[in-house]
């Protein structure tokens, strides 16, 4: 199978996938004709989806997981202004800065930006100026129109500095394709001092060296989101250059010892300092070409120079195929059949979820972990990037279903090890690079773990619940002492307590399940009575969960709609935290007075009334729906509780809803950043029909299909197939559910019928069917009886 048409930037940059003739043909899209190249077929549809108009993902070059990603960058700002940049490059912008090697894909802060190199044919500049003011320094302009891009390929020609780029790429090195104009000057500049989330001191040192005529190795430390981020590079140009410059460009030093040999920056072979460039000219190649391969590693320049033989040679048109085919393989896991715009926007989302975690180990084995030591590892491939408030909801999930070998190996493996390496004993919160961030709360490492071994993956569970416990029980981590003594996180003495409560007690429930599954039933009965402490934080008098003090008492006075960084919740208010205990809704339905209330309750979220404005200043509270915000993650859940309520046809009626206003066939085609795959994941899952709830219960939460037919290709050799009759627009209802030719009378599938193979058929209607699913008996798992 082939990808059949160009994707433009905006597209990859929204993460677009598009046309073809099925699964993973449906990838790539051109805005327009003029784009495609000659012989290319034109696309049926010229829009795309994701999330390149917010400026949170990046449209170049990567594989599955890969460590490399290679992309352009249109913006570097102060950090305080950078938001709308925070994957490097934003649609909206019209010129580019230059190509940088790694980024974040849909993150809601940043950093990265590594290894800046930008082609001209113009005088050098050093700077690269301002986008208001063309020729002001090396960025250059460009237009949508010639700009193409596809999974594991991105292409531009930069109209002021008169070159094409190609891009594309293996795991650890970037290859760049320059193409000069005939009879110019080809030259490169390389500049360590741009960064993304930008500020003045964030470079802490780096180094350029010289390795001969042809390559040059360095590294740069930074202070960023992860502080002292080290990356090491090899840069290895296709011909020598005939001129070099290494140039420190540091100003107001108060001492830089005594000079290195050279006296001038053509004569320089090393140069150390915070503010480094480098400039190459070639010449007038005969051929007017300059090819450019980019390793990184996380450990030295040597193993940089060695990460290079993983793309030998300089054939950029076979490694454009290898990656072509890696991606292939890695989205042939689901076959879609839909509609296009649908079609698209599922194997979009698909795409993104395939972009991390990220591969973060050299060929060698070597990495850099959490205590910024190197380690080796043994049996398992390292990753990092593992944004898990977000990802452990539906991403990780996903992952079991479409690519086991890597959750269980790679992924868990490398959350175990980083336990091992943390100097506080603790998983990951907010991990990449190997180092952690400490963004957002809980220990949602956890319930990665749990979910995968909940699902029958082998890895050594010993290891691994001694790994969760330990982050269950470190009580200077967010409030946990007071947690564990108290049974809820009490607010006079930690911020977000609320938020904090309900969290950590759905994870204490996963490390409950997964206890129960290994025979531990002394762990297991400790970590279910702590999964209940939600009930220590809901407040049945209001109906919402709410912070309480140390003294017993709830925190007054009290808004439901507030919501501020540091407040009573995280990233949001009352009305989106108040239904988060997924894995004990029998729980909530009693607290609400019956399923009456619960119906009541979400309902008031989706058809509340809102101004905008309440919620204005949190950057991640957006594609709201009454006070229902899709664009953050503690509402991902939210649209699916009907069904344990007993009234699957709310379920329903609301996905509809979702879908429809929170996800287009456009560049802005996503509500908030994606969040590192999650918000991709949901629409992945929800247009199956079935949702994981509640990861570590082992069942999905039936809603209703978005696409006439998908099958997903099972590492079993198995196949699943769910297939909806009668689908329209007119027939958004499920009148029933069959199981293998049987009628499913329960509203949820479990994880082992997947695996078993076979047949979901969803025959849909245009009137809601109220007696589906209705039955207690029918309902999803909950911690406690109805």
């Amino acid at each position: 199978m082939r990808f059949r048409t160009p994707l433009t930037a905006a597209a990859l940059a929204a993460g677009i996938l598009c046309n073809g003739a099925s699964l993973a043909q449906t990838v790539a899209q051109t805005v327009a004709q003029a784009t495609a190249p000659a012989g290319a077929k034109t696309a049926e549809v010229n829009v795309f989806i994701g999330t390149g108009g917010d400026g949170h993902t990046f449209p170049g070059a990567t594989r599955p997981f890969g460590m490399v990603q290679v992309s352009p960058d249109t913006q570097v700002r102060h950090f305080k202004q950078s938001y709308p940049w925070a994957a490097g490059y934003r649609y909206d912008d019209n010129s580019i800065l230059g190509f940088s090697h790694t980024h974040f894909s849909g993150a809601g802060h940043s950093d990265l930006g590594d290894i800046l190199l930008m082609p001209t044919s113009d005088e050098l500049k050093l700077d690269p100026g301002y986008p208001e003011r063309p020729f002001s320094g090396y960025r250059s302009r460009f237009s949508h129109q010639q700009e193409k891009a596809e999974p594991g390929y991105y292409a531009v020609k930069l109209l002021d500095n008169d070159v094409d780029v190609e891009l594309t790429a293996s795991e650890r090195v970037g290859l760049h394709r320059y193409r000069f104009k005939p009879g110019s000057d080809a030259k490169v500049i390389l500049d360590l001092r741009q960064s993304i989330y930008d500020y003045a001191s964030k470079n802490l040192w780096s180094r350029l060296r010289l390795r001969g005529k042809d390559t040059i190795t360095g590294m740069r430390e930074t202070r960023g989101w992860a502080p002292g981020r080290q990356l090491y590079f090899a840069v290895q140009f296709s011909r020598p250059f005939a001129e070099h410059q290494l140039i420190n460009r540091e100003e107001g030093v108060e001492y830089r010892g005594f000079a290195s040999p050279g006296k001038n920056p053509r004569e320089k072979v090393l140069v150390e300092g915070k503010a480094l460039e480098a400039t190459f000219d070639f010449g007038k190649p005969a051929d007017n070409t300059i090819l450019v391969k980019v390793a990184i590693s996380p450990v030295s320049e040597d193993n940089a120079l060695a990460n290079l033989a993983e793309m030998p040679g300089w054939d950029f048109d076979a490694e454009r195929r290898n990656a072509h085919d890696a991606w292939e393989k890695a989205l042939s896991a689901v076959e879609i059949e839909a509609p296009q715009p649908m079609k698209r926007m599922v194997y979009t989302s698909l795409y993104h979820a395939l972009l991390a975690p990220t591969l973060f180990m050299d060929r060698d084995g070597q990495y850099r972990g959490p205590d910024n030591q190197v380690h080796r590892a043994d049996g398992f491939r390292f990753h990092s990037t593992f944004s898990l408030w977000d990802t452990y909801r539906a991403l990780h999930p996903l992952l079991t279903l479409i690519q086991p070998e890597q959750q269980n190996v790679d992924f868990v493996r490398s959350l175990i090890e980083s336990q091992k390496e943390s100097p506080y004993g603790i998983l990951p919160v907010w991990q990449f690079a190997g180092l952690e961030t400490w963004c957002m709360i809980g220990y949602h490492a956890v319930p990665v773990i749990a979910d995968a071994y909940m699902k029958g993956l082998k890895f050594n569970a010993d290891e691994a619940l001694r790994a969760m416990t330990a982050s269950a029980e470190y009580g200077p981590y967010g409030g946990l002492q007071h947690y564990m003594k108290l049974g809820y996180v009490p607010i006079d003495l930690e911020p977000e307590a609320a938020s904090k409560t309900v969290e950590y007690a759905f994870d204490d429930w996963t490390i409950a399940r997964m206890a129960e599954k290994m025979g531990r039933k002394d762990v297991a009965d400790r970590y279910f009575k702590r999964a209940q402490n939600w009930r220590n934080v809901f407040d049945p008098k209001t109906g919402f969960v709410r912070a309480k003090k140390s003294n017993g008492e709830f925190r007054t006075p009290f808004n439901p709609v507030q919501s501020n960084f540091g407040s009573d919740y995280t990233e949001g208010s009352a009305w989106q935290y108040s239904w988060y205990m997924p894995h004990d809704n029998a729980g909530l339905v009693k607290m609400l007075g019956g399923d009456a209330g619960l119906i009541n309750k979400i309902d008031q979220v989706f058809d509340a009334k809102v101004d905008e404005n309440v919620y204005a200043h949190m950057e991640d509270i957006s594609g709201l729906i009454g006070h229902y915000a899709h664009g953050n993650e503690p509402s991902h859940h939210v649209g699916y509780l009907y069904n344990f309520a007993g009234a699957p046809w709310k379920t329903q009626q609301r996905l509809k809803q979702i879908v429809d206003s929170q996800y287009k066939d456009a560049p802005d085609g996503l509500a908030g950043n994606d969040d590192l795959g999650q918000t991709s994941a949901w629409l992945a899952f929800t247009s199956m029909g079935f949702y994981p709830v509640a990861p570590g219960s082992n069942e999905y939460v039936l809603g209703r299909p978005f696409v006439e037919r998908a099958t997903l290709n099972l590492p079993n050799g198995k196949r699943f197939t769910v297939r909806a009759e009668n689908l329209s627009d007119a027939n958004g209802y499920v009148g029933a559910v069959t199981l293998n030719g049987k009628p499913l009378a329960k509203s949820f599938i479990r994880h082992e019928e997947i695996m078993a193979g076979g047949e979901l058929v969803f025959r849909m209607q245009a009137t809601p069917n109220k007696d589906w699913g209705k039955e207690r008996g029918a309902r999803p798992y909950t911690q406690t009886a109805y």
